[in-house]
């Protein structure tokens, strides 16, 4: 009888879990864009999670940013007195929210246009891609990922390239040649088409991949 019991009781909670969790994927997204307008940009800071981000060159000279929210997640976009705009993901969520299916992939995906000059650009994401096409940036420009892959292509950096990926690939090409870099390179369980040190080059390139390969290629305008 206490076996039946249990058993029943379990069952009852399963269904309770699975109701819980069919209501998960019941959020509405809205598009939305955010437009810097007159106010000066001077660098980037994107920090989320679950996102797909891809990084284009702004043809108004403002910087832009489309994506989707919800009520359950949401994001915190400032742009600061020194022209430094940052976008993070905030939730209000109950710990069955996490439970099931995640939000469509076209609500999870952040397409940043930025425009020329621009100082500084940083982007952390996981569980997705982080993409740059045809984007120059004066001083440094830093990726990071976990658990997905990294591609760029045509990116010119002043200073500094600093690319991070966990359980993905790093590919790419930057704006330079072979001389004009100093190269920090750490790779595990993957292939590297870089040595692990090279000196000189007033630029550095530090890369960093854990169970993924890296291929980065240099060209010459």
């Amino acid at each position: 009888m206490k076996k039946i019991l249990a058993a029943l009781t379990a069952c009852t909670l399963l269904a309770a879990l699975l109701a819980a969790v069919g209501c998960s994927g019941a959020e509405t997204f809205e598009a939305k864009r955010y437009s810097s307008g007159e106010d000066s940009v001077t660098s980037v800071s994107i920090d989320v999670t679950d996102r797909k981000v891809e990084v284009v060159a702004s043809a108004d000279g403002q910087a832009h940013i489309d994506y989707s929210e919800s009520e359950q997640e949401f994001y915190s976009i400032r742009l600061a007195e020194d022209g430094a705009l940052t976008m993070t993901l905030e939730t209000n969520k109950n710990w069955t929210d996490f439970i099931g299916t995640k939000p469509a992939a076209q609500y999870r995906k952040i397409t940043l246009a930025v425009p020329s000059g621009l100082s500084d650009l940083t982007i952390k994401t996981t569980n997705e891609t982080i993409g740059i096409t045809s984007l120059t940036v004066q001083n440094a420009v830093t990726l990071d990922c976990n658990g997905g892959n990294i591609a760029f292509e045509l990116l010119g950096v002043g200073k500094s390239l600093d690319v991070t990926a966990k359980n993905g690939n790093i590919t790419g090409n930057v704006l330079g040649g072979w001389d004009d870099f100093s190269v920090s390179c750490e790779s595990k369980k993957g292939e590297s088409n870089l040595p692990e040190r090279k000196e000189g080059g007033e630029k550095s390139l530090t890369v960093n991949c854990n169970n993924g390969d890296i291929d980065i290629q240099f060209i010459t305008e």
